[in-house]
C-alpha cells in the first residue's frame, strides 16, 4: 500500500482499485469468524448435511422408480416414500440449521467489522485525513459492510453449498454410469470458461460502482455539511447538478455491472442447461439400449440438473462474490493502513508534577499534502512554565501549525519538540493530550446535551464540576435558560445555539479539563462585547498557574500576554511585549497599523 498522506493511499485511484481480480480481500476479512468458529463449524455441519440430503434425493428417485413403479408392488413404493419423507425432514432442519446460524454469523462479523474500521478511522493520523474524503468513510462504513453483510450472512454459503452439490452430484453421475459422466466433463470447460471470463469484468465494474457510491457519499456530506454556505450563496441548482451527475455514473457503472452479472447468469445457465438436454438425449438412447434402467436415468438427470443448476448458481454466486471483494478491498485498505503518529514501544513518562515548559530546537516542518512548502522552518521558542504567550503574525505564518505539532497530531521532519524536556516523539499520544485543552477559533460542538458536551473528553466529572465550569466560563445562565437546562440537546453542530453560546461551552470544557497548557486560538473571537469581557476574564482566571499559548488577532489577548512571538514564514521574527514590538516597527507594527487603524494611538499603544 502506499505511505498515508498520498492520493493512492486514500483509495481515490479506481485504476489502482480495480487491479485486484480475485477474491482474496474476502477472505482475508473471513478472519473475524475466528471467534466464533464453533458456531461457524456447527453451521457449516448443518450446510454439509442439507447438501447431502438433497444428494440422497436422487438415490430415492431411483428406489421409487425401480423398485416402486417398476415392481408394481405397493409395500416397496410405501418404502420408498417413507424414505423420501425421512429425507425430506433431515433436509428441511438442517437448512432452518443452517440459515439462522449463518444468518447470526454475518450479523456479528458485520458488526464486528464496522467496528474494527470505525476504530481504525478514530486511530488514523490527522495527515491521512488531509487526502481523505470523510464521505468516502462513510461510504466505507456503510454500503461496503451492507453488502460485505449480505456476502458473509448467505452468499457465502450458497457458493460453498453449490460447491458441494456440484462436486457431490458429479460423484453419483460417475456412480450411477461413469459413461455418461464422462461425455458431461466434456462440455463443463464450456461452462466454466466463458463464467470466468466474464467474472473478471464482473469484479472489476462491482468496486468501480462502489467508487461511485463512495463519490455520492462525500459529496453528499460536504454539501450538507456547508448548508448554510449553499443557500446563502443560491448554489443550490449547481449543487443539485453535480450531485444528479455524480448519481447518473454511480447509475451508468451499475447498470454495466448489472449487463455483466446478467450476461454471467444467462451463458451459465444456457450452457449449463444445454449440457443437461445433451445428456438427456443421450441417456434416453442408453435406456433404449437396455445398457441402463429407467431409475438410474431418473437418478442420473436429478444429478445433472442438479450439478447444472449448481454451476449456473456458482456463476452467480461468482459475481456476487466478486462485489463483496471489492467492498473488502477498500476494508482492507483502511484496516491495514497504519497511522503516521503511533506511541512508542517504549514511551517515556512525564515528570510527576506537569510544569508545562514548552520548547522547540531547530523544528521544520511540512505538511504531507503540501511537502515543497515548509509551514515552520527552523523554528527555535522557549516558553517557560506558567507563562501567557501570544502568537501573531500573517496567514501561513505557522501559527495554527505549532498548535498542531504540540498535540502530535503530526511530528517534524527536524528538530524536535518538549514538553517539560521529553521529545514528543517519545511520548505517547494520548498521555500527552491529557495535559493539553485546546479552545478553537470555530468550536465543535456535538449532537448532544449541553453537559455531555462540557464533559466531553473529561467523563469522570461529576454533575458539579461541569456546572461550576460552565460558571466560570459564563455559560451557566443560557444553559440555564435552556428547555432541559444542562440536558437539553443543543442540535447536530450545536445548531440551536448561537455562536457565542457555543464558544463559552468550549470553553467550559477547557476549563474543566484543567490542563497544563493551554491552546486557544483566538477564543474570543466570536462574541459581543459583554460576553467577551466576562469569557476574557474567566481565561484570565484559567490561564493563572499554566502555560497558555493564544493565536491573537485582537488587541484585548496580545495585551495581556507575558510574552509576543512573531512568525512570519515559519520563522520567530520577534518577540517582546506589545509595546516593545511597536517601538520596534517590523511586522508586528504593520499588522497593528492594518488592524487598529481606526483605533486611538493611546488604544493601540
Amino acid at each position: 500500500m502506499p505511505p498515508p498522506g498520498t492520493a493512492a493511499h486514500t483509495g481515490s485511484d479506481t485504476a489502482e482499485r480495480a487491479r485486484s481480480r480475485h477474491l482474496g480481500p474476502l477472505f482475508r476479512l473471513l478472519g473475524f469468524t475466528w471467534p466464533y468458529r464453533r458456531r461457524l463449524a456447527l453451521a457449516l455441519a448443518a450446510l454439509v448435511l442439507a447438501a447431502l440430503s438433497l444428494l440422497a434425493f436422487g438415490q430415492v428417485i431411483r428406489a421409487v422408480v425401480d423398485r416402486g413403479l417398476a415392481t408394481g408392488s405397493p409395500q416397496a413404493l410405501n418404502l420408498a416414500l417413507a424414505l423420501f419423507l425421512g429425507v425430506v425432514l433431515l433436509f428441511a432442519a438442517s437448512v432452518t440449521l443452517r440459515s439462522y446460524l449463518l444468518n447470526w454469523l454475518g450479523e456479528r462479523v458485520v458488526a464486528d467489522i464496522r467496528r474494527a474500521v470505525f476504530n481504525r478511522a478514530l486511530a488514523l493520523d490527522v495527515g491521512f485525513y488531509e487526502t481523505t474524503r470523510t464521505g468516502e468513510l462513510i461510504a466505507r462504513l456503510t454500503s461496503d459492510t451492507a453488502l460485505l453483510q449480505l456476502v458473509v450472512g448467505s452468499t457465502l454459503a450458497m457458493g460453498l453449498r453449490s460447491a458441494i452439490l456440484a462436486a457431490g452430484g458429479l460423484v453419483m453421475l460417475a456412480v450411477t454410469s461413469p459413461t455418461l459422466t464422462a461425455l458431461v466433463l466434456l462440455g463443463v470447460p464450456f461452462v466454466i470458461l466463458p463464467t470466468w471470463l466474464i467474472g473478471y469484468r464482473v469484479r472489476r465494474l462491482s468496486r468501480e460502482s462502489q467508487d461511485r457510491i463512495g463519490d455520492i457519499g462525500a459529496y453528499v456530506d460536504e454539501t450538507l455539511h456547508a448548508i448554510r454556505t449553499v443557500q446563502a450563496s443560491c448554489h443550490e441548482p449547481v449543487d443539485a447538478a453535480r450531485y444528479g451527475g455524480r448519481v447518473e455514473a454511480a447509475f451508468t457503472t451499475a447498470m454495466q455491472r448489472s449487463r455483466a452479472s446478467a450476461l454471467l447468469t444467462g451463458v451459465a445457465s444456457l450452457l449449463s442447461f444445454g449440457a443437461v438436454g445433451t445428456v438427456l438425449w443421450l441417456g434416453g438412447h442408453a435406456v433404449l439400449a437396455g445398457d441402463i434402467s429407467g431409475g438410474e436415468l431418473s437418478a442420473f438427470l436429478f444429478y445433472a440438473v442438479l450439478m447444472a443448476g449448481s454451476l449456473g448458481s456458482l456463476s452467480e454466486i461468482l459475481g456476487q462474490l466478486l462485489r463483496g471483494a471489492g467492498a473488502a478491498e477498500r476494508l482492507m485498505e483502511l484496516l491495514i493502513t497504519e497511522p503516521a503518529i503511533q506511541p512508542p514501544a517504549q514511551p517515556s513518562a512525564l515528570p510527576v508534577r506537569i510544569r508545562g515548559h514548552i520548547r522547540a530546537e531547530g523544528v521544520t516542518f511540512r505538511y504531507p499534502a503540501r511537502p515543497e512548502t515548509p509551514a515552520l522552518a527552523a523554528l527555535n521558542l522557549d516558553i517557560a512554565p506558567g507563562e501567557r504567550v501570544a502568537l501573531v503574525g500573517p496567514s501561513g505564518a505557522g501559527k495554527s501549525t505549532l498548535f498542531h505539532l504540540l498535540l502530535r497530531f503530526y511530528d517534524p521532519q527536524q528538530g524536535r519538540l518538549t514538553f517539560d524536556g521529553v521529545d514528543l516523539r517519545a511520548l505517547d499520544p494520548a498521555e500527552l493530550r491529557r495535559h493539553i485543552a485546546v479552545v478553537p477559533q470555530d468550536p465543535v460542538i456535538f449532537g448532544a446535551s449541553a453537559a455531555e458536551n462540557i464533559r466531553y473528553g473529561t467523563a469522570e466529572a461529576s454533575d458539579a464540576q461541569v456546572r461550576a465550569a460552565a460558571v466560570a466560563a459564563h455559560a451557566d445562565s443560557f444553559i440555564e435558560r435552556l428547555p432541559q437546562g444542562y440536558d437539553t440537546f443543543v442540535g447536530e453542530r450545536g445548531v440551536r445555539l448561537s455562536g457565542g453560546e457555543r464558544q463559552r461551552i468550549a470553553i467550559a470544557r477547557a476549563i474543566l479539563r484543567d490542563p497544563a497548557l493551554l491552546l486557544l486560538d483566538e477564543a474570543t473571537s466570536a462574541l459581543d462585547a459583554e460576553s467577551e469581557r466576562l469569557v476574557q476574564d474567566a481565561l484570565s482566571h484559567l490561564m493563572i498557574g499554566r502555560t497558555s499559548i493564544v493565536i491573537a488577532h485582537r488587541l484585548a489577548t496580545v495585551r495581556e500576554a507575558d510574552r509576543i512571538l512573531v512568525l512570519d514564514q515559519g520563522r520567530v521574527v520577534a518577540q517582546g511585549r506589545h509595546a516593545q514590538l511597536l517601538a520596534q516597527g517590523g511586522l508586528y507594527a504593520r499588522l497593528a497599523a492594518l488592524q487598529f487603524q481606526d483605533l486611538p494611538a493611546a488604544a493601540v499603544g
